[in-house]
C-alpha cells in the first residue's frame, strides 16, 4: 500500500503538517489564516487566474511570489501571507480589477480593505473578471459543459456555444452560485403568471434537505428531480463530503413486507385547497398565500431566511390573515379545524416581531380554548394587532387611489360595529381547513375501519376509548381521527402507544367467545361470506375450496351466518339447537 508523504510547512511562523501537494490556501485555512481570493473553490481544479491570493514563498535565501490556491506545499518551505511585498502586489492586482469592474461590490470592498478606492487605469465597466469558476464548475462538477470560453487575449470571455441557449444547460444554478461578481444570474425563462408564487421564495433551498426538523428518522433526503447527479451523472459532492459515507446514489426504491400484530394509523391530514374559493384570489392574485406556504417563509433556515417578503422581494406594509377558509362552511367543511385560530395568532406575533407591517385578523369566533391560549390572544392585542370579527366577502386588487396603502383590498363585514369595511393590504394569508387524506377510503377498506360523515376515521368510543377502533389491534392517533393541535395529538399518540406496549407485555390476546364458525363439511366455497364480512375476518382456502374464520379478527356480528346460503356459517353459542334449548328451559321453569 502506497503511503502518502507528509511535509512540514511554516505559514506566518506557524508549523503545519499535511500531505505533499496540498495547496497553501487550504493549509492557511486549517490554521485560521485568511487569504483573499476571487477564483478559488474547493470542488474545482485550482486555476490561479485572479492572483489576489498571491503569497511570499521563502526557501533559504530565495524568495518569490506564488498563488496560494494552486501552489503545492513542499517540505521545509516558509510562507508569508501579509508582508509588505504581498500587500503591494495585491494592491496592484485589485487596482487592475477595479478598473475592469468598477461597479462590482465585492471588488470594491476587497480593494478598499487594501486602501485602493480609485484606479489609475482606464475603466472598462465590466462585471466579469474571467476567473473561469463558472466554466470549471459546469464542466468538472456538473458535467453539463453548457458554457465555455470564446475569443483570445483581451477579448476572451465566458459565453455559451455560438452564443445561443444551450440544450445541455439543466438550470442547476451552480455557475451563478460560484460567480464571485454576480455576473451570472438565474431568471425564469417563462413569464411568472399573476398569482403564481416564485419558486425561490417558497420551494426547497437545495436538492438535499431534511423534510422537517421533527422528522423521524431525522436524516436528509435527495430530490431526484432536482439533483444534478441524476441529470448529468456528475456532481456527487454530497457523497464526497459525507464522512460516514452514508450517501449512495445507486440506491433504488424497494418494497418490504413485515408481519405485525398491531398497527397505529397516524396518516395525518391535508390542507384544504383555497383555490376553489375564487373570492379569496388564491392562485389568481399575487401575494395571497396559504398557511403552509407562510411557514416556509417564516422558517429561519428557509429560502428567505425568515424574512417576510412579497413576490417582488419587498417587505409588505400590511398583512391580512383570514380565518376559517373552508372550515365552518356549509359549502365545504361544516366542522371547525381547531388549529386555525392559534396559528393565525402565532403568525401575527411573528410578523410584528420581524417587520413593521400592520396586521389584520379576520375571524368568525376566536376559539382560544387551550392552556395559555387566551393569555396569548391578549398578548397579541397588546402588540397592536387589529382584530375584526366578521367573515371576509372577497379579496380583490386595490384601485389606484388605494394602491398607495396596499395592493390588495379585503372586503368584509365587521359584526362588532355593524358596518361593511374595506381594508387595503399588501399580503393575504389564508388559514385553510384541515381535511382527511385523499387515500383515507383506501385505508378504510384495508384495515376495516369506519369513518365519520366528515371523512375522518371513527374511534371505538369518543370518550371511553378514543384511540382504539372496532378492529382489534388497529389504533388511530392524530388528525386522521379528527382535527386537533399538537398537545392533543401527542397525548392521543402516547395513549395508543401505551395500549400497544401493554398488549406486547401481556404476551397473549384475549378473544371473545362469541365468534363465527364455518363447518367445512357443509361449506360450498361460494365466498359470499367474504364479501359481506365488515372486519375482513374470513379467508378462502384455495387448496380445500372452503372459507375459514380468523377468530382473532371476528367480532361475532353474525352477518356471515345470515348470508350463508348453505347454513355452513354459524355463531358459536348461538346455534339453532342452543337457542331452542334456552327457550325450552325458560318454558319449563316458570320462575
Amino acid at each position: 500500500m502506497e503511503h502518502k508523504k507528509i511535509v512540514t510547512v511554516k505559514i506566518d511562523g506557524h508549523e503545519v503538517q499535511a500531505e505533499r501537494g496540498t495547496p497553501i490556501i487550504k493549509l492557511a485555512a486549517k490554521l485560521g489564516i485568511y487569504i483573499p481570493t476571487l477564483c478559488h473553490h474547493d470542488f474545482v481544479e485550482p486555476y490561479g487566474s485572479c492572483r489576489v491570493c498571491s503569497v511570499e514563498l521563502r526557501r533559504g535565501k530565495r524568495r518569490r511570489l506564488v498563488t496560494a490556491c494552486n501552489y503545492p506545499a513542499q517540505d521545509g518551505e516558509e510562507i508569508y501571507t501579509d508582508t509588505e511585498w504581498v500587500r503591494e502586489n495585491r494592491r496592484l492586482i485589485l487596482e487592475l480589477l477595479l478598473a475592469r469592474c468598477p461597479e462590482v461590490p465585492v471588488i470594491k470592498e476587497m480593494a478598499a480593505a487594501y486602501g485602493v478606492t480609485e484606479t489609475r487605469f482606464e475603466k472598462l465597466y465590466s462585471d466579469c473578471i474571467n476567473c473561469g469558476l463558472c466554466v470549471r464548475i459546469c464542466s468538472e462538477v456538473v458535467g453539463a459543459n453548457a458554457i465555455g470560453w470564446a475569443g483570445r487575449g483581451v477579448n476572451r470571455e465566458v459565453t455559451t456555444p455560438f452564443e445561443i441557449d444551450p440544450q445541455s444547460c439543466i438550470g442547476c444554478g451552480a455557475c451563478a452560485a460560484v460567480c464571485p461578481t454576480g455576473r451570472i444570474r438565474i431568471e425564469p425563462l417563462w413569464a411568472i403568471k399573476e398569482g403564481e408564487p416564485r419558486e425561490f421564495t417558497l420551494g426547497p433551498s437545495s436538492a438535499i434537505y431534511i423534510p422537517t426538523y421533527q422528522a423521524v428518522p431525522k436524516v436528509p433526503v435527495i430530490d431526484p428531480e432536482a439533483c444534478i447527479h441524476f441529470k448529468t451523472g456528475g456532481c456527487q459532492i454530497c457523497a464526497r463530503v459525507c464522512e460516514p459515507r452514508a450517501i449512495d446514489h445507486n440506491q433504488e426504491e424497494r418494497l418490504e413486507e413485515f408481519e405485525v400484530g398491531q398497527i397505529l394509523v397516524a396518516t395525518g391530514y391535508e390542507l384544504f385547497n383555497p383555490a376553489v374559493m375564487k373570492q379569496y384570489g388564491y392562485g389568481r392574485l399575487d401575494d395571497v398565500y396559504t398557511s403552509l406556504e407562510m411557514e416556509y417563509m417564516f422558517n429561519s433556515s428557509g429560502p428567505t431566511n425568515g424574512r417576510i417578503l412579497m413576490k417582488n422581494g419587498e417587505p409588505p406594509r400590511s398583512i391580512g390573515i383570514i380565518h376559517c377558509v373552508g372550515s365552518r362552511d356549509a359549502h365545504h367543511h361544516p366542522y371547525c379545524s381547531r388549529i386555525c385560530c392559534m396559528y393565525a395568532l402565532k403568525f401575527a406575533h411573528l410578523i410584528k416581531d420581524r417587520s413593521e407591517a400592520d396586521v389584520y385578523q379576520f375571524y368568525i369566533d376566536m376559539r382560544a380554548f387551550g392552556k395559555g391560549y387566551e393569555e396569548f390572544f391578549t398578548r397579541i392585542l397588546d402588540e397592536g394587532v387589529n382584530v375584526i370579527r366578521g367573515r371576509v366577502a372577497e379579496v380583490i386588487k386595490a384601485s389606484p387611489d388605494k394602491a398607495r396603502e396596499g395592493k390588495l383590498l379585503i372586503r368584509c363585514e365587521d359584526t362588532l360595529v355593524h358596518r361593511f369595511r374595506e381594508i387595503p393590504v399588501d399580503m393575504v394569508i389564508l388559514c385553510s381547513a384541515i381535511e382527511p387524506q385523499k387515500d383515507a377510503e383506501h385505508l378504510q377498506r384495508l384495515f376495516s375501519l369506519s369513518r365519520s360523515p366528515d371523512g375522518f376515521f371513527l374511534e371505538k368510543h369518543p370518550k371511553l376509548d378514543p384511540t382504539a377502533t372496532p378492529t382489534d389491534g388497529v389504533y388511530i392517533a392524530g388528525c386522521c381521527q379528527g382535527p386537533k393541535d399538537i398537545p392533543d395529538t401527542v397525548a392521543q399518540a402516547s395513549s395508543a402507544a401505551a395500549r400497544i406496549l401493554a398488549n406486547i407485555a401481556k404476551g397473549v390476546v384475549e378473544v371473545a367467545p362469541i365468534v363465527a364458525y364455518i363447518d367445512s363439511e357443509i361449506c360450498a366455497g361460494c365466498r359470499l361470506c367474504l364479501q359481506v364480512c365488515p372486519y375482513g375476518a374470513i379467508e378462502y382456502l384455495e387448496e380445500k375450496g372452503i372459507s375459514q374464520v380468523n377468530e382473532a379478527l371476528c367480532k361475532g356480528c353474525g352477518t356471515c351466518a345470515s348470508a350463508c346460503p348453505s347454513g355452513a356459517s354459524t355463531q358459536r353459542h348461538f346455534r339453532d339447537e342452543q337457542i331452542w334449548a334456552e327457550i325450552e328451559g325458560l318454558l319449563l321453569n316458570p320462575r
